[in-house]
């Protein structure tokens, strides 16, 4: 077992913290009077410039740390962010971004443009702020009190030293600013059976007689401002506060106060915080009890939603290995059925319980919320939305929904193309909205939902709608159908996917080469999932991609064509009937009567030329994708099963009808039939047949 680079775990949390950074950067445009968000940028930012310090990244340390003072007015409350300087701040977090990820790619030059337009736009109010300043009163207190000191009570979260920070640390860090005394509160010290040791329970009253402003004193707790609540106060008096409680509580004499607070601070920090442990429980004997009789629970709790950052390529292999599980389970119920041993069968069930509940687990492992991916696209539709000159807002749903972590990475790519779509020809410019009626900004909405065994996804906008004349238009000339052709409102639509195919009247740097929907249908196709198009003229487009949970493991169903054995994914089947006389072929058209409405059917046996004769009685799997419905007919259902999904060799990359393959457990192999390509394949036979009929 290796251990990670330490600077690959710097990029990491750096990673992680860039998100924290850009979305309150995003947030600060819509909330500029919000002062968290600023905190939270500051503590991101801060954060980013330590550690890229401690790793030897001292560009990234020395860019962060301009970027802190250029931006230190807002964060005083001097001036209100712009949507411009915003944008000046997001450039600054790409820099930051490419210096750690890819240094090489960087240019000093770059970043000293950036930074000089941050500079730029925080001064611009530079002259008026000083009047504001001094024409105040109340400012010039501080001043004095600053000379004075500052007064700080002092109460961390009881778990801070699970997280690694050492409350007495941070004191010698504030001891560093000046003369401090330090009084701990030792009144939330529990009984000694109820005490959990990795529990602070310690506060502390502190007197800081140092000529230091407010910034040093947060800068001491930055890493720690939200585990802790901080009282601050100016002292009005340089003299040494009378020791008094502390010597109460110790009962001893008040005489070697002058001798405590004469020497230096960490001399004056460490008798005092050592000499109350000792008698901490006498004190507490009188206190009452339901304070601390909820606090085990609470402990427990707090330990079982610790985390553990764990390699994906880990989880990857962890899945393979439950897949062979899986399969040789599979292996070991077929034996113990064919045999009467109720033992084995016995061990048989009992793996194979074992084996279910171990393979949801190590897929929940996998699971990752889709909000992880729906936060990146803030950042494109902002970017967009000020390119373009078109304000849009910008709403997600579902954020919590569980997708895994191989369809969260297939998933990015597709949103990125339908949201550049939607932005670039579904919102209208601000002309036009206000013509029609309109709101002037726009709106794009990213939504998750659960569906069954799917997860369905969907951008929504409130634009002008599909131009379906001109998608049309479009078609005729590429030569795709023919003129006068009748096709539905559907149908025209799905030419959007065709590659090449795009109704721009214009070639853009954002779209007009007709490269992006067949790109998106094809990724999703890919997933097993499908795409729908709906759309409202004068209202606005959605588009629904229908995806499964997971692509390792899934349930199928398992027929039998001819000699041949196939996998159908059981999400997709809606019911089994039984093919009767009267669904033979009528006038060379295959059509399946489903109270009462037709339903076209494929006859696998055909599709995969399978020898022999059918069986007398063949069942027919109604299988949907969106809205389309088809029958599939095979010679026999075997049953329910749960697939191992394997890859296709790239020989077999041209047979489009399967999406993979698994092992049964006699050891043969099963290929696993694409849902979505066989719709397509019985919407081609159908559309032929009207022609036929027509000609």
């Amino acid at each position: 077992m290796s251990a990670m680079d330490p600077t690959e775990i710097f990029r990491q949390e750096a990673s992680e913290l860039f998100e924290v950074l850009e979305g309150a950067l995003l947030d600060l445009g819509q909330r500029p009077d919000d002062r968290e968000l600023v905190d939270s940028a500051f503590r991101a930012l801060h954060t980013i410039k330590g550690s890229g310090a401690m790793f030897g990244f001292d560009k990234v340390a020395s860019f962060t740390h301009e970027f802190e003072t250029a931006f230190d007015r807002v964060r005083k409350g001097e001036i209100k962010p712009t949507q411009e300087l915003i944008s000046v701040a997001l450039a600054a977090k790409d820099y930051i971004r490419a210096l750690i990820e890819d240094p090489q790619s960087t240019d000093d030059i770059i970043g000293e443009a950036i930074l000089d337009d941050l500079k730029r736009f925080v001064s611009t109010d530079q002259p008026s702020a000083p009047v504001a300043e001094i024409t105040e009163a109340p400012p010039l207190a501080p001043a004095e009190s600053k000379q004075a000191g500052w007064h700080l009570y002092l109460e961390f979260e009881s778990h801070i030293l699970r997280n690694g920070s050492n409350p007495l640390d941070l004191l010698e860090d504030l001891c560093k600013l000046g003369p401090c005394f330090v009084v701990p509160i030792t009144d939330g010290i529990p009984f000694l059976d109820e005490m959990e040791p990795e529990d602070c329970y310690l506060k502390w009253d502190v007197k800081l007689h140092a000529a230091c402003d407010k910034d040093a004193i947060d800068d001491v707790f930055m890493f720690v401002s939200d585990e802790m609540k901080l009282t601050l106060s100016p002292l009005e008096h340089v003299e040494a506060p009378a020791p008094m409680p502390l010597f109460n509580l110790l009962d001893e004499e008040p005489a070697p106060v002058v001798e405590m607070v004469a020497p230096a601070v960490e001399v004056a920090v460490a008798p005092v915080l050592e000499q109350p442990v000792a008698k901490a429980e006498p004190k507490l004997e009188s206190k009452p009890e339901p304070k601390s009789e909820s606090k085990p629970e609470a402990k427990r709790e707090e330990r079982g939603i610790a985390t553990v950052r764990v390699q994906a390529e880990r989880l990857d292999e962890l899945m393979d290995r439950v897949g062979e599980l899986v399969i040789a389970q599979a292996r070991l119920t077929q034996l113990a059925s064919s045999g009467s041993d109720l033992s084995i069968k016995m061990i048989a069930e009992e793996i194979e319980r074992l084996a279910s509940s171990l393979r949801d687990t190590t897929m929940g492992a996998r699971m990752v919320p889709i909000g992880s991916l729906f936060g990146r696209f803030r950042r494109l539709v902002h970017d967009l939305s000020r390119d373009l000159a078109k304000p849009v807002e910008f709403v997600t749903t579902g954020e919590d929904t569980e997708l895994d972590k191989t369809m969260i990475e297939c998933l990015a790519d597709p949103l990125v193309h339908l949201i550049r779509n939607a932005i670039d020809h579904g919102i209208e410019d601000t002309a036009t909205r206000a013509a029609n009626g309109k709101t002037e900004q726009g709106r794009i909405e990213l939504a998750a939902v659960h569906s069954g065994a799917q997860v369905l996804v969907t951008v929504k906008d409130n634009g002008g709608g599909l131009n379906t004349a001109r998608i049309r238009a479009k078609a005729e000339e590429q030569g795709l159908i023919a003129a006068g052709a009748v096709l539905t409102d559907h149908e025209i639509h799905q030419f959007l996917f065709h590659p090449g195919f795009s109704t721009a009247q214009t070639i853009s740097a954002l779209s007009g080469r007709g490269v992006g929907m067949d790109v998106v249908k094809r990724t999703i196709e890919n997933m097993r999932g499908s795409i729908d198009l709906s759309t409202r003229p004068g209202l606005g487009t959605t588009v629904t991609l229908r995806l499964p949970l997971t692509l390792a493991i899934i349930e199928g169903l398992l027929i039998r064509v001819g000699e041949g054995r196939y996998i159908i994914p059981l999400s997709a089947v809606e019911e089994c009937v039984e093919l009767t006389a009267d669904d033979e072929r009528s006038r060379g058209r295959n059509f399946l009567n489903v109270r009462g409405g037709l339903v076209p059917f494929l006859r696998l046996r055909e599709i995969m030329s399978a020898s022999g004769s059918p069986d007398r009685h063949q069942k027919t799997i109604i299988i949907s994708t969106g809205e389309t419905r088809v029958g599939l007919v095979a010679d026999q259902i075997i049953g329910n099963h749960q697939t191992v999904i394997k890859s296709l060799s790239k020989l077999h990359s041209d047979v489009t009808i399967f999406s993979g393959a698994t092992i049964l457990g006699d050891g043969t192999a099963a290929l696993i039939l694409d849902v979505a390509q066989l719709v397509s394949l019985a919407q081609s036979k159908v559309e032929k047949q009207h022609i036929n009929e027509a000609a």
